[in-house]
Parts: C-alpha cells; structure tokens; sequence
C-alpha cells in the first residue's frame, strides 16, 4: 500500500444537469485525481464531486470551468469544502468493504485483513482510490458483462479509459492473456501500474498514455478480440466508428458509463457501424452493454 503524507485536501462540487455531465466532469478531472458522480433523485440533477489538494491547479480549474459552461451552456457554481486528508482516506477505507461483482470476482482493499473470499478472483486495489474501487455502476456492469462472455477466450484485450486499471486486472487474472490498458490522463496510468503490481499481473498489463483511437500504440496493435470503454455516452457514440474498425470480426466490446436513459442513442450509434447488441446490465442508474461484430 502507498504510503501518504497528511495533505491539505478539499472536496469540490458542481450540481448539473444530465447533459452537462460531461463538460463538467471533463472540468473536475482537470484538477482532481478522483472524481464521482452522485444522482440525486428528488431533483434529477447529478452532483460531480473530486477531491484536490487545496490551492493546487486553481488557474486550470477555473479554465476548464469556463470551458465547461460554454460547451453545455449550464453555468454550475463551483462548491467547495475543505476535507482533513487522513479523514479523508479513513472514510474512504471504512466505506470501501469488499465487494462482491457477479459470480466469480471481488473487489478488496488494501485495509482489509482476514482471508479471502473462496471461490472469487480477489482485485486488490488501494482505498485512496475511492472512485476506482468497483462500487459504481458502471464498473460492476463491466465485470459481470466481462464474466459472461470470458468462455471465448480473447486474445488482444484493450482497456480503453482504464482508469484505475481494475477492468485490465480483472481480465488479466481471469483469461491470463496481456492486456493494454490506456487512459488520456497520466495519473490513471500511474496508478493502474501500480495496481497491476499490487495484483501481481505487471507482466500482463501495458498501461499507455494515449488520446483515444488516434493514438498509434493502440491503432497499430489492433484488431482487438475484446475491448472494454468504460467512459460516458456521448465520447462513445463519438468514437463509434473508430471502434468497429479497430474491433476483430467476432470479437466483443464492453461498453459503460452510460445512464439507463442513454442506452438506445449509444446502440443507435453502434448498430449503425454494424455491431449487434448481446445484452444490456443495469446496476442502478447506469448501464453496460455487451456488443459483438459479426464475421
């Protein structure tokens, strides 16, 4: 487990509507290095909360704010409250037990003591990294999609948007096959390194620094059998077309991020490229969907 120095940190939000979502969550990210989304029902407004070492890259949250106001045209004030750092990461374990995600994974922190669980592939993964943990939706929709389909045996596996690496790990611990786990943010890539080592599958995962399917280290390394995106619904409809080009004949893709009310416009987007749906899980307000390309 990575050891912390107590840092002044503090917790800033936005509440928004469902179509700013992502500006808003684009803005947050430049400055936080975890980020969540928290839907409150009553009102139907999503609150996008990160955490951020106090007085840390001011000048290029208040940028990215303003840019996130132009492209939705929701102005979203910036709340802030201040969060002691060892509280923080104290919460953050004693909200994160193990969690259990279909029939064959668990997800466990590095507080956690005790045996493991029988019958399970056990991710461990480090509580400070709270919104990586598999506790939101999207992520568990990952898995269970993942589970059901890991019979076929995948050779080129791409975690695209990786994250904390816990999509790349699971398939790595499961299938024993190497994996590419891409994310546009160094930080994602750093710490799915570290997770990998945490796991034990570094000979397994190759975390890259890339911008999407335009980057030649994913490009050059397709077809892929099975790819995971695990990002928001309109990047995925936006990069549709650059995945079924990069998706081998027959081979499955796992996507997420999506609310339930976003899953016929992000399959409209990818039948069109020929894709054919297999399924749909839903956990809560999110979805995953499992799609193949025929041969």
């Amino acid at each position: 487990m990575r050891h912390r120095e107590a840092t002044a940190l503090e917790t800033i939000w936005v509440e928004v509507p469902e179509d700013a979502m992502e500006a808003y969550e684009a803005a947050l990210c430049s400055a936080c290095t975890t980020v969540g989304f928290f839907l409150d029902e009553d009102r139907r407004v999503w609150r996008i909360e990160g955490v951020k070492e106090t007085g840390v890259d001011e000048a290029e949250l208040a940028a990215a704010l303003m840019i996130a106001e132009a492209i939705s045209g929701v102005s979203a004030p910036l709340q802030r409250a201040s969060t002691e750092a060892e509280g923080w990461l104290a919460r953050t374990a004693s909200n994160f037990p193990e969690q259990l995600i279909g029939e064959r994974f668990a997800i466990r922190g590095t507080h956690l003591a005790g045996p493991l669980t029988p019958g399970r592939l056990t991710i461990v993964l480090d509580a400070g990294v709270a919104f990586g943990s598999g506790e939101h939706g999207s992520t568990r929709g990952c898995l269970r999609g993942f589970e059901m389909m890991a019979y076929r045996k995948p050779e080129k596996i791409l975690d695209l948007g990786t994250g904390s690496g816990i999509l790349a790990i699971g398939a790595a611990l499961l299938l024993n096959r190497p994996v590419i786990a891409s994310d546009i943010d160094p930080w994602s890539v750093r710490t799915t390194r570290e997770n990998a080592a945490l796991n034990g599958v570094s000979n397994l995962i190759r975390p890259v620094l890339a911008d999407g399917w335009h980057a030649p280290v994913l490009s050059t390394q397709g077809p892929y059998d099975l790819v995971f995106a695990n990002i928001l619904a309109r990047p995925l409809c936006k990069m549709a077309r650059d995945l079924a080009l990069n998706l081998a004949p027959g081979g499955t893709v796992i996507l997420a991020g999506l609310l339930n009310t976003q899953v016929r416009m992000v399959l409209a987007a990818h039948a069109r490229q020929g894709l054919v749906l297999e399924r749909v899980l839903r956990e809560g307000a999110w979805s995953a969907m499992v799609l193949r390309k025929p041969f």
